[in-house]
């Protein structure tokens, strides 16, 4: 029934962009090396740097969002004038609430044409059917294979755990969110989970590999293959295989309803972990509220060609938005990983570092984290830091 829904999709007259991801494959798309490659061709280490522009500048398309992004980002860019980042923003405002899809179209061309974005989450009102996620639009048509959270623990900052240090591998196109689903009959409603060789080996290769290159011990793959033996025993299955290749790390395994509790009561246990995309979801914004909450740490998405950084728990924030107690630092955090990826390596530590004895050596810390300073007082601070930094 669902192939016999695609095919008939496929062959309807739906404009672009407008459909489920396994719709979006156009004829520029096939021509596009990022969608050819065979797994093994793959690059596991990110993407390539883009070229900067004149005066050695890089442009970035900047993604604001909804709920508290547009002022998140306002605050990156006043940290990056300050300290004179060679960044370039070209920023785009996608409205939620708009039912056509030409702004994300814009989104995407640009991000194809400067290689790097930065995003804040972006909302999508419009309940109709033909309307699907901007956030998995973005991710899908550009193909980010992979999310990328380091969970680590702030001295000081209240927590329910002491000295985490976590790396989440998350699959970001399959899964779940394939955003296949079609109603079989009157009140039953399918959706289909996704699982495929080439990204279930993609996302645990990228894990395997991080690991080794950061000197870490043990992958752990999160799965429910006990009940669903297929798609989540494939996952698992590949795992097994692709640790063939990294004898010197250790590879266990863990069901997802397990790894929530073993999260919870015994978080050290964890090392790099690699999951598929709804499991990811769950476990990184466990995590991430066991040491803080969702305002501390970043994600990044990488792909064969193009990466986007963004705050780790893509959570909107609407209900705080315009109040000024918004927690700045997961998005100056997403700012800083950007630029260790374009190499502006100078300009992310001295923000890092101002930002690191912000919250921790000064106390400067919004209301989650248990303070009781604005969100422009964690800036200001931060702005006072790099006055006395000089930085080539």
């Amino acid at each position: 029934m669902a192939i016999r829904l695609t095919q008939k999709l496929i062959q309807s007259q739906v404009p672009f962009l407008t459909r489920g991801y396994p719709l979006l494959v156009t004829k520029e798309k096939t021509e596009d090396v990022a969608h050819t490659k065979s797994s093994l061709q793959k690059k596991v280490t990110g993407t390539d740097i883009p070229s900067a522009q004149y005066g050695g500048r890089h442009g970035v398309t900047m993604l604001p969002g909804g709920g508290i992004g547009p002022e998140l980002m306002g605050y990156v860019r006043e940290i990056f004038r300050y300290c004179g980042a060679p960044i370039d923003f070209e920023v785009i405002d996608i409205d939620p609430s708009t039912e056509g899809n030409d702004d994300l179209e814009y989104a995407i061309t640009s991000i194809k044409r400067n290689g790097v974005a930065l995003k804040g989450n972006i909302e999508t009102k419009s309940q109709s059917l033909t309307e699907m996620s901007r956030n998995v639009a973005i991710r899908n048509e550009l193909d980010l294979y992979v999310n990328v959270v380091h969970c680590k623990s702030y001295p000081g900052i209240p927590a329910r755990h002491k000295d985490i240090d976590i790396v989440l591998i998350r699959q970001n196109t399959d899964g779940e969110y394939a955003m296949l689903e079609h109603e079989s009959v009157r009140g039953v409603v399918e959706s289909m989970k996704v699982v495929t060789v080439d990204n279930a080996e993609r996302v645990a290769r990228y894990a395997f590999e991080y690991a080794r290159q950061n000197n870490r011990k043990r992958v752990t793959t999160i799965h429910k293959a006990n009940i669903m033996k297929l798609s989540d025993g494939l996952f698992l299955e590949v795992a097994n295989r692709v640790h063939k290749d990294y004898p010197e790390l250790e590879h266990n395994n863990m069901i997802i309803d397990n790894t929530c509790m073993q999260a919870v009561s015994n978080p050290h246990q964890f090392d790099v972990m690699n999951m598929t995309n709804l499991y990811g979801t769950i476990v990184s914004n466990v995590i991430c509220g066991l040491i803080g909450g969702a305002g501390l740490i970043s994600g990044r998405n990488y792909g064969d060609h193009f990466a986007i950084f963004e705050p780790g728990t893509r959570n909107t924030g609407t209900a705080i938005a315009g109040k000024n107690i918004a927690n700045p630092v997961a998005m100056i955090n997403a700012s800083i990983d950007m630029l260790n990826h374009l190499g502006h390596k100078e300009h992310a530590k001295v923000i890092y570092d101002a930002t690191y004895h912000t919250i921790v050596n000064d106390a400067i810390r919004t209301p989650d984290l248990g303070g009781n300073h604005s969100s422009t007082d964690v800036v200001a601070n931060i702005l006072k830091i790099l006055s006395a930094k000089r930085v080539n």
